[in-house]
């Protein structure tokens, strides 16, 4: 381990030594100042080549308990948020998490969300898009799964695919029914106009828009695919279509690359998340999470007078009941 590592190691040990003993506020605090060094924020001039995939740090085994300390700490602030983002009824929050296969998507979805109230969250997962889809807009798919005033809303992949996926494999493109001359030189730009459009609009409408790219180096992809075949119990996750699209990887980087550089703002940011080391990407994802909750201002509904009134009267008919 590098000095720098042991630097940043014994930082987390006392940060996270901490945790248990902060209130909300401070507990918020430390979420923002760990998560921002994630956030791309504005996308000019972004290059991916500057962000890591691995953490900073490394505890190693002995400094696992301590992690999964951390990340249960922001898995329960996030639940209490959460409770009342669903009471309030007036903000929504839409997640997306983008990856190359095996990056830990669906792991850091069940994990960071496992003390969410079911009621209050939905997941979507979107793959090939159907004969119904291609007969839509780009957008369209993913418009009806958006999240109600009051709920949080995952996309496991998502509209992005049509700036990715399709714009590395061009047979695709060719597929989705456009008119002609509407393909041009400049589809990219103008997928990505639309995109800053349409996120632009929903954060006007209360639904505010964080998208997650897990960065996973392509030794760590080739370690997961083989654990995979190695191991029965994982088999199903594997597929050879995955490994054929490892083969598109630095087309698939610069498409990441370009994708969020034009659509990362400062209102619907996107967070480069090193997904190497799982524990962390998802300390970090609560963490970027945790950030975006708060910002609401989230309050619990005032009851009115009367309400108070009401409710006092009927403990005081409950308390007289024999």
């Amino acid at each position: 381990m590098s000095k720098s590592n042991n630097k940043n190691s014994n930082n987390f040990e006392e940060n996270a030594g901490e945790l248990g003993t902060l209130g909300k506020k401070e507990l918020v605090k430390k979420a923002e100042n760990f998560s921002k060094q994630y956030c791309v924020g504005n996308g000019d001039g972004f290059k991916l080549k500057d962000y890591e995939t691995k953490a900073s740090f490394n505890l190693g085994e002995e400094g696992k308990p301590l992690v999964k300390e951390t990340l249960q700490l922001g898995v329960d602030a996030l639940a209490a948020m959460q409770d009342i983002l669903y009471a309030q009824d007036k903000w929504s929050l839409l997640i997306i998490f983008q990856a190359m296969d095996a990056a830990g998507k669906d792991g850091a979805i069940k994990h960071v969300m496992s003390g969410v109230n079911p009621q209050g969250c939905q997941v979507s997962s979107f793959k090939a898009p159907s004969s119904e889809e291609l007969d839509h807009d780009f957008l369209w798919r993913c418009q009806k799964h958006l999240p109600e005033r009051g709920r949080i809303g995952i996309f496991n992949r998502s509209y992005y695919e049509e700036v990715l996926v399709v714009r590395v494999h061009e047979a695709i493109l060719k597929g989705q029914k456009l008119p002609e001359k509407l393909v041009t030189e400049d589809i990219w730009d103008n997928r990505f106009q639309d995109i800053r459009n349409f996120e632009k609009y929903l954060n006007r409408n209360g639904t505010v828009v964080i998208k997650f790219f897990l960065n996973i180096s392509k030794d760590e992809q080739k370690e997961r695919f083989m654990e995979r075949i190695d191991d029965p119990d994982k088999n199903w996750k594997f597929s050879t279509g995955d490994v054929k699209e490892r083969g598109y990887w630095n087309d698939y980087m610069h498409a990441y690359e370009e994708l969020i550089k034009n659509t990362s703002t400062k209102k619907s940011p996107w967070y480069v998340i090193p997904a190497d080391d799982k524990l962390h990407a998802r300390i970090a994802i609560a963490s970027a999470i945790i950030t975006a909750l708060d910002e609401m201002d989230l309050e619990y509904p005032t009851v009115s007078d009367e309400k108070i009134a009401e409710l006092q009267a009927v403990k005081k008919a409950l308390l007289e009941e024999k």
